[in-house]
């Protein structure tokens, strides 16, 4: 499960991020999951309850994910979709599209203090 190794890079890019005090108060952690990123929210959740169970310093922190939907830009109507059930089309035009703006990130979005 590649969402262990995940969760363990989260917490290194923190760690250098943070000092061990600001880490002290870590609270919460919001992630930005595309649909497109190979990664299962659910996954994810246990995971992070893996990781903070085993380490002492990190279990009172929570993890957020927001899932961020797959969005498509048309150069021939210069339209933006959202892709429903992974049926890659302009719902302006109609045209089949594959020009993925959005929905590929996992992202640290926000950190709670406190």
């Amino acid at each position: 499960m590649h969402e262990i190794s995940l969760v363990r890079n989260i917490f290194n890019t923190l760690e250098s991020e943070f000092s061990k005090a600001e880490l002290g108060n870590l609270s919460a952690i919001d992630l930005r999951v595309g649909k497109l990123s190979n990664v299962e929210p659910i996954l994810m959740q246990n995971a992070f309850e893996a990781v903070t169970t085993a380490e002492d310093k990190y279990q009172q922190v929570r993890l957020n994910i927001e899932v961020v939907p797959i969005e498509i830009y048309c150069s021939a109507c210069d339209a933006r979709s959202t892709i429903e059930d992974y049926k890659f089309a302009c719902a302006a035009c109609g045209q089949p599209n594959n020009n993925v703006v959005k929905g590929t990130e996992l992202l640290i979005h926000r950190v709670h203090f406190g």
